[in-house]
């Protein structure tokens, strides 16, 4: 073999390796939405596309209010089809009574969304407008406070709720930034790594916070043993039917894991969390024989609670049926009102 095809091979091979690598780093690092977002408490992202395919069968075309088939209407842009991820960053806010409440957010969108016909609905409902790096941001008035708005790519808009612009600004910087495959915030430095290879939805640090009342979570009726400001790990990824008899096709697990302060409040929080998935299983028997009752008692039948040292961790499988049927608000909240009585006894 002559030295100079030696080379050849030798620079093939080096950029083989180089594209291998490139490509492993890209699958571990988190999406690109997520990665965009600015520092903060929490972090949700979902990819939509797997949720539309899980669903599929169940859903029916939405009712439009007028409002929104004016904003369909005049964009061209239909959240229910043209959204295919959002990736949410959650800020706690030091004063829970104001206009932004406890937790304001900034958020990444990706999809068929941007457009001209977009900057034209923005700069009619804007109050004000702001050119940062060659981007416009649009800021517009909603219950007390200002919500920022940008096109930042032909595919992405952010949005951000919070007091001041640094948040959208911060997007607008990474993005310039070009996104590197271990880019992000600190949360998903600490966390990502955490989250299951192929969770098509997933949230890290404080997630618990737009759901609290009171400073703890609850769910179903039930106050759970978990505080908004624990460090939680969620997730839903694909999973297989866990015995022949659920004919459960297509479901997600779900897992939910809390990192306590210590190895006594994690054991507490299991026993806690144990006794509350317990009571909410007896409390789901009377509920009618329906599709979407039948879903939610498999999912409470696969509910598991275990501890690891410091982590307490609730996994269960979700049937599509929960979700899709029109039904399932109702029946959530018939359990909670159901719950209640149980609860205070």
């Amino acid at each position: 073999m002559s030295r100079r095809t030696r080379r050849t091979l030798l620079i093939v091979a080096a950029v083989l390796l180089l594209v291998v690598l490139a490509v492993f780093l890209r699958s571990k690092a988190p999406p690109e939405a997520a990665r965009l977002l600015p520092e903060s408490d929490g972090i949700v992202y979902a990819n939509l596309a797997p949720f539309r395919a899980f669903l599929h069968k169940g859903l029916k075309p939405p009712a439009y209010e007028p409002e929104y088939k004016a904003f369909v209407d005049a964009t061209g842009i239909d959240w229910e089809r043209d959204l295919d991820q959002v990736a949410i960053a959650l800020h706690r806010q030091p004063n829970p009574n104001g206009p932004n409440g406890p937790v304001a957010y900034s958020m990444v969108l990706v999809g068929r969304l941007t457009g001209q016909k977009l900057n034209t609905w923005l700069m009619s409902h804007a109050a004000s407008t702001e050119n940062y790096a060659a981007r416009t941001i649009y800021g517009i008035p909603s219950e007390g406070r200002t919500v920022r708005v940008c096109q930042i790519g032909y595919d992405m808009v952010a949005i951000s709720n919070t007091p001041s612009a640094e948040q959208i600004h911060s997007i607008i910087d990474r993005r310039r930034a070009g996104a590197l495959p271990f880019s992000g915030s600190s949360l998903l430095d600490r966390h990502y790594h955490e989250v299951p290879l192929l969770a098509v939805a997933w949230g890290v640090g404080q997630i618990g916070l737009p759901f609290s009342e009171r400073g703890a979570i609850s769910l179903l009726g039930f106050e759970l043993p978990l505080q908004a400001d624990s460090t939680i790990v969620a997730s839903a990824a694909p999973s297989l039917p866990l015995t022949a008899t659920l004919h459960i096709e297509g479901s997600l697990k779900v897992r939910v894991e809390e990192i306590a302060r210590n190895q006594a409040v994690a054991e507490s929080q299991a026993a806690n969390l144990s006794s509350i998935v317990a009571l909410i299983r007896e409390v789901s028997v009377p509920l009618g024989d329906s599709p979407a009752n039948n879903a939610l008692r498999e999912m409470l039948g696969t509910a598991e609670v275990s501890r690891h040292g410091e982590r307490v961790v609730l996994t269960a499988t979700v049937s599509p049926t929960l979700f899709a049927s029109q039904n399932a608000e109702k029946i959530l909240s018939g359990s909670a009102s159901s719950a209640e009585p149980a609860a205070s006894k």
